[in-house]
């Protein structure tokens, strides 16, 4: 009998105890993917290389490994301002954390160094089942004109098995449907925006094709002979824009670029409270400056890095905001 990728199925739940199986549900932690993609053992195999008297391969030995799991989500809000967005327990293996604030109702997540958090990820391939444990990784948010808000991850967990089985019961009810990203739809890119309080105000707004980012963490399989652990040891946020600059704009972007200058950035995809979403970065300094040509118009593009504001304490370089 065939078997087909789109009966794929995907759970996603945070553990209590790192690399200890979660248990998800289909019911509760289902994942609405639009891309997905497995090494069902990421080895690294170990070469005998033994002598016998004439040509040909010995068998290796399985050495340790691993399980990598990639998936593209749609971004879009719960439905509701308090509520926390069915992809937010991703974001929280990738060293992200979750409040959920009042006055007004929100949701911010917001880098985090210590006391990070994993994931439980079961992955059906249309009647085969593979558990991960204690799963980190890095997340890519995209968001560019004509296209639907992503939020795309790089998981790697510990092998949990691998047995014939099927889910039951799913439901992806929590997922909502995303804002196209056009002009009407989004507050485009703004340098020198202020955050607070789930808003964004001031600034000078600039025509762009939308904006990347990258979270940027490093994350590493750390195999010893009594344990085992994923672990997410530094991060470099990083992303790309490309503006619609006049001639004396671009002037002055390139002294601020030559002068390492950092400005506060953001952006905001929806109108709807529910389903808009907040990008705000405080310190941001554009490198790189390019020469983009778009259906032979000149845009300017450059590539973003966001780096920490609080002094002694950081975690602040990025914020996302469902509101």
């Amino acid at each position: 009998m065939p078997r087909y990728i789109r009966n794929t199925v995907i759970l996603a739940k945070a553990e209590t105890t790192a690399g200890t199986d979660a248990v998800p549900t289909g019911a509760a932690n289902a994942i609405l993917v639009s891309e997905m993609s497995i090494t069902p053992l990421d080895a690294k195999n170990i070469e005998r290389n033994v002598v016998r008297g004439y040509f040909g391969a010995s068998e290796q030995l399985v050495g340790t490994a691993s399980v990598k799991v990639s998936l593209t989500v749609e971004l879009a809000g719960a439905g509701s301002a308090a509520v926390g967005p069915a992809w937010g327990q991703l974001l929280l293996a990738c060293a992200m954390a979750e409040g959920l604030l009042s006055s007004p109702s929100r949701v911010e997540y917001t880098p985090v160094s210590t006391a990070l958090k994993t994931l439980t990820i079961y992955y059906y391939d249309d009647g085969v089942l593979h558990k991960l444990w204690g799963v980190m990784g890095n997340c890519m948010l995209s968001a560019k004109v004509g296209d639907s808000p992503k939020l795309k991850f790089e998981f790697i967990g510990l092998d949990g098995g691998i047995a014939a089985a099927n889910p039951s019961g799913t439901s992806y009810a929590a997922w909502k449907v995303p804002v196209a990203i056009t002009k009407a739809n989004v507050t485009d890119i703004t340098l020198g925006a202020t955050y607070a309080l789930g808003a964004l105000t001031g600034g000078l707004v600039y025509p762009s094709t939308g904006i990347e980012l990258n979270l940027g963490n490093t994350v590493n399989f750390t195999p010893l002979l009594s344990s085992e652990s994923v672990d997410i040891t530094d991060r470099d946020v990083t992303g790309s824009m490309e503006l619609d600059l006049t001639a004396a704009q671009e002037v002055t972007f390139m002294g601020t670029v030559k002068a390492n200058t950092t400005q506060s950035l953001g952006l905001t995809l929806g109108t709807t409270t529910g389903n808009k979403i907040l990008i705000h970065a405080p310190a941001v300094q554009l490198v790189n400056p390019k020469k983009v040509e778009l259906n032979g118009k000149r845009l300017c593009g450059y590539d973003l890095r966001m780096v920490p504001t609080s002094a002694g304490t950081g975690n602040d370089e990025l914020r996302l905001i469902s509101v």
